[in-house]
C-alpha cells in the first residue's frame, strides 16, 4: 500500500510539472525566422553566413542547429542584472548586446532552419580512427564517455540539451573543447563538458574533432 501510495505521488507530481511545462511553452512568445533571417543579414552574416554556414574555421556552423540550443547560447554571450555573461567572448557581447530575448529566439529559429552544408574529416587516418573510436566508445580506462552517448551515433545532438556537431568545422570544435579543458568556457549544465574534456589530451581532442568534421 505504501509503494503503491508513493508511486501515485509521483505520477502526480510528474503530471503536475508536465502540465507547468506545457504551461511555459504555450506562454512562451514565438519565434518569428522572418525577423530573424534580417538580423542574420544585418548583424551575423559577416562571421558565420547568411544562411549560417560559416566559411570561416574559427567560426562556427549554425545552420541546422537547435534552437533551444541556439537561443541558451545567445542568451549566455549577454551580461544582465549587472552580473557577468556565463559566456565569455569580447566579440559574441558586443553582437548581442542590442538584440532583445525575442530577437535572439527569432535568430535561433532562423539558423535552425537552415540546410548545414557537409564537412569533411581531414585529419590523418590514425587521427581520424581513434576520433571514431572515442566517438563510438569512449576510454572506460580513464572514465572518458562515448561522445555519440549524448551527441548521437551521427552527431546530430538532442534538442535543448546537446547541440549538433555533425560537420562542424574541426578547428572550432577543437578550440570549444579545450576551453571546456582549462576552465574558460563554463556554461554547460552540470559542468559535463568541462569534466569530459579535461579528461582528454590534445591529440584526442584533435581526434574527436576530425572525426566529427566528417559527419552527416
Amino acid at each position: 500500500m505504501r509503494h503503491l501510495t508513493a508511486l501515485g505521488f509521483a505520477l502526480s507530481l510528474t503530471l503536475v510539472s508536465a502540465s507547468a511545462l506545457a504551461s511555459e511553452e504555450k506562454a512562451a512568445p514565438k519565434a518569428d525566422a522572418a525577423a530573424g533571417k534580417t538580423i542574420a543579414t544585418q548583424v551575423c552574416a559577416a562571421c558565420h553566413g547568411a544562411d549560417g554556414n560559416s566559411a570561416i574555421p574559427a567560426n562556427p556552423k549554425l545552420a541546422g542547429q537547435h534552437p533551444e540550443y541556439l537561443y541558451k547560447q545567445l542568451m549566455n554571450f549577454k551580461a544582465k542584472d549587472g552580473k557577468p555573461a556565463e559566456r565569455v567572448n569580447g566579440v559574441m557581447a558586443g553582437m548581442v548586446a542590442g538584440l532583445s530575448e525575442q530577437d535572439m529566439r527569432n535568430l535561433a529559429a532562423y539558423y535552425a532552419g537552415q540546410k548545414p552544408s557537409g564537412g569533411e574529416a581531414k585529419g590523418s587516418r590514425e587521427s581520424i580512427e581513434l576520433g571514431q573510436k572515442l566517438w563510438r566508445g569512449g576510454d572506460q580506462s580513464k572514465g572518458l564517455p562515448a561522445c555519440a552517448g549524448c551527441h548521437g551515433p551521427a552527431g546530430a545532438g538532442l534538442p535543448a540539451q546537446y547541440p549538433r556537431i555533425a560537420g562542424q568545422h574541426a578547428d572550432y570544435t577543437e578550440a570549444q573543447l579545450k576551453t571546456f579543458r582549462v576552465g574558460e568556457r563554463a556554461n554547460d549544465p552540470a559542468k559535463m563538458m568541462r569534466m569530459i574534456a579535461v579528461k582528454m589530451t590534445d591529440a584526442e581532442i584533435k581526434a574527436v574533432a576530425d572525426y566529427a568534421a566528417g559527419l552527416r
